[in-house]
C-alpha cells in the first residue's frame, strides 16, 4: 500500500500543497501509505466548500439525506474486508476488532442515521390573559431541528471508522456539511469513508476531508469563519485549547474527551464477571479508549482474590501481530506512544505501587507493544490513579464501605464511564446514580448503543449516540403563532 493519498475538497480529490509523510503500521513499522499535508489554504477552502454547500444540502428532504447514508452503509458493508485490512494496518487493531468494532460499527452509524426521525414537535398550547402584550387568547407552538451548519469533525486515532462515522452520519442526516480533519497517525482509513459516501452521491462539498501532521490545518479547521460547530474527540489538553477558540465565536462545540473510569468492585460481586469486563476492555486496542476501567476499586473482603485473578487473566491475553486470530492485544499506535505508557509503568513503581503482571515489551523484535499490566496496592494520590495513560495498564486501590468506594470514584478529574459490579442489584443502581460520570455500566462493561454518551466534568461537553447526536448535531427552534 504506497498509494499517495489525495484530499478530499469540495468534492473533487486535490493534491496537497504540503506534500506526503508516510502511516506506519504500529505492529511492523513498516509504511501502510503516504497520508496528504493539507496547507492551511486548502483547510479554509474545504470550510468555504462546505459553507456552498450547506444551502442546498440543508434543504435536501431528509429522506433524500438518508437514502446516501444508506448506501453508504452498503457499500461500507460490501469492502469490509478491503476496509479492515487497512484499518487494521494503520491502528495495530486486531483482525475481529478493525473488522467488528472499527469497519463494522462505521456502517452500523450510517445505518442507523438512514433512519428518518421526526425534526419537529408540539408543544401544548398556552392560554395568555390580557396584559400589556395584547389580547388574552391561545398560543400554539412548535419546536423544530434545525442543522447548525458546517461542522468541523476532529476524529481520534483509535478508531479511524466508528468516531468519524459517529459524528458525519448525524450530522448529515440532520442537514449539516462537514469538513473532517483525521487523526495524523491513520487518516486513509478516512479518506475510504470519504470515497464510500462519493460513491453514494454525497454532493460536493458536503464531505470534505482534510489531514496533515502539523497542528495548523487542525487549528485552522476550528478557527475558520466558516465553521459554526466543532466536534472533537480527543485529549482533554486539546480539547480545552478547540474550547478556548470556539468560545471566542460562540460556536458550538462536542466534546467527547479523556477518561479515569473506576470499576467498584464490592465484596458480594460474581468475581468472574468483574476480572472479564475489567480485563477484557483495558486491554481492548491496546487500552487505548477512553471508556476502559483503569481505576479498579476493590472492597477488602475480595482485594487480594481480585488482583490475583486479574493478574492471572492479564497473563494469559496473547500479545503479538494483530493479524494472528488467537491474538488479543497488539501494538500501541506509535514508538512514542508505547515510551510514554512503558514510562508510566516505571512511575507507578517509584510511588509504590506493585507491579504484579505485565509491563514488559513482549518478544516481537518489531512493533510498539507493551504487555497489560495490572498495578496493585495504589493510592488515589499517585499519577499512575489519577492521569489518563491510554495503554493496557490498570491500577487497583482498596476500599472498605460504599461511602469510601463512592468517593474514591469520584475523587478525579474525569467522569465519562464508570462501573458498579454487586450482587446486590438495588445497591449497585443506588451506587451507580452517585458516580459523578456520564455513564455507567451494572455488572456489564456493555454498551447500549442509543443510550446518550459523554462526560461529565474534564471528559466533555454534550451527548451524542443515538437520537442524542441528532441533538447535538442541531439547533432548535420555536415557532409560535396565535391559536
Amino acid at each position: 500500500m504506497t498509494a499517495r493519498q489525495a484530499l478530499f475538497v469540495g468534492g473533487s480529490w486535490a493534491e496537497p500543497d504540503g506534500g506526503h509523510y508516510e502511516v506506519i503500521d504500529p505492529a511492523t513499522e513498516e509504511a501502510v501509505g503516504w497520508a496528504p499535508e493539507a496547507s492551511r489554504d486548502q483547510v479554509l477552502a474545504a470550510c468555504a466548500a462546505a459553507r456552498e454547500a450547506f444551502g442546498p444540502w440543508s434543504r435536501t428532504p431528509p429522506e433524500e439525506r438518508a437514502a446516501v447514508l444508506a448506501r453508504a452503509a452498503g457499500i461500507i458493508t460490501a469492502r469490509l474486508k478491503e476496509y479492515a485490512s487497512l484499518a487494521r494496518a494503520e491502528t495495530g487493531a486486531t483482525t475481529g476488532t478493525a473488522r467488528a468494532m472499527q469497519v463494522g460499527v462505521a456502517a452500523a452509524r450510517f445505518r442507523r442515521y438512514a433512519r428518518v426521525e421526526p425534526a419537529e414537535w408540539a408543544i401544548p398550547p398556552q392560554i395568555n390573559e390580557a396584559g400589556p402584550m395584547g389580547r388574552a387568547g391561545v398560543l400554539g407552538a412548535l419546536a423544530v431541528r434545525q442543522p447548525v451548519g458546517v461542522v468541523t469533525c476532529v476524529t481520534s486515532y483509535n478508531n479511524p471508522w466508528a468516531n468519524p462515522a459517529g459524528k458525519i452520519a448525524p450530522a448529515l442526516a440532520m442537514g449539516n456539511t462537514v469538513v473532517v480533519k483525521p487523526a495524523p497517525q491513520d487518516p486513509l482509513s478516512v479518506y475510504r469513508m470519504a470515497e464510500a459516501l462519493e460513491a453514494a452521491g454525497v454532493p460536493p462539498g458536503v464531505v470534505n476531508v482534510v489531514s496533515g501532521r502539523s497542528t495548523g490545518v487542525g487549528e485552522a479547521a476550528v478557527a475558520s469563519p466558516d465553521v459554526d460547530m466543532v466536534s472533537f474527540t480527543g485529549s482533554t489538553a486539546v480539547g480545552q485549547r478547540i474550547a478556548e477558540v470556539c468560545g471566542r465565536d460562540m460556536k458550538r462545540q462536542l466534546m467527547e474527551l479523556g477518561g479515569k473510569g473506576a470499576a467498584v468492585v464490592f465484596d458480594d460481586a460474581d468475581l468472574g464477571s468483574a476480572v472479564a469486563g475489567i480485563g477484557t476492555t483495558f486491554s481492548f486496542y491496546s487500552g487505548q479508549i477512553c471508556t476502559a476501567p483503569t481505576r479498579v476499586l476493590a472492597q477488602r473482603g475480595i482485594y487480594d482474590r481480585l488482583v490475583e485473578q486479574l493478574a492471572a487473566y492479564s497473563g494469559r491475553l496473547k500479545v503479538g501481530d494483530p493479524r494472528e486470530p488467537d491474538t488479543v492485544v497488539g501494538p500501541v499506535i506509535s514508538a512514542a506512544h508505547r515510551d510514554r505508557v512503558e514510562s508510566y509503568i516505571e512511575l507507578g513503581r517509584k510511588e509504590g505501587a506493585v507491579v504484579v503482571a505485565g509491563g514488559e515489551r513482549p518478544d516481537p523484535p518489531r512493533g510498539f507493544y507493551v504487555a497489560p499490566a495490572v498495578l496493585a496496592d495504589c493510592t488515589n494520590d499517585m499519577r499512575v490513579a489519577r492521569e489518563e495513560i491510554f495503554g493496557p495498564v490498570v491500577a487497583v486501590l482498596p476500599f472498605d464501605d460504599e461511602e469510601e468506594g463512592v468517593a474514591l470514584a469520584n475523587d478525579t478529574d474525569y467522569g465519562l464511564i464508570d462501573y458498579v459490579w454487586s450482587g446486590n442489584v438495588a445497591r449497585a443502581f443506588r451506587v451507580a446514580r452517585r458516580l459523578r460520570a456520564g455513564g455507567v455500566g451494572v455488572n456489564t462493561v456493555g454498551r447500549n448503543m442509543e443510550a446518550p454518551f459523554g462526560g461529565f466534568k474534564r471528559s466533555g461537553v454534550g451527548r451524542d449516540v443515538g437520537s442524542y447526536a441528532l441533538h447535538a448535531y442541531s439547533e432548535v427552534q420555536a415557532i409560535v403563532w396565535p391559536g
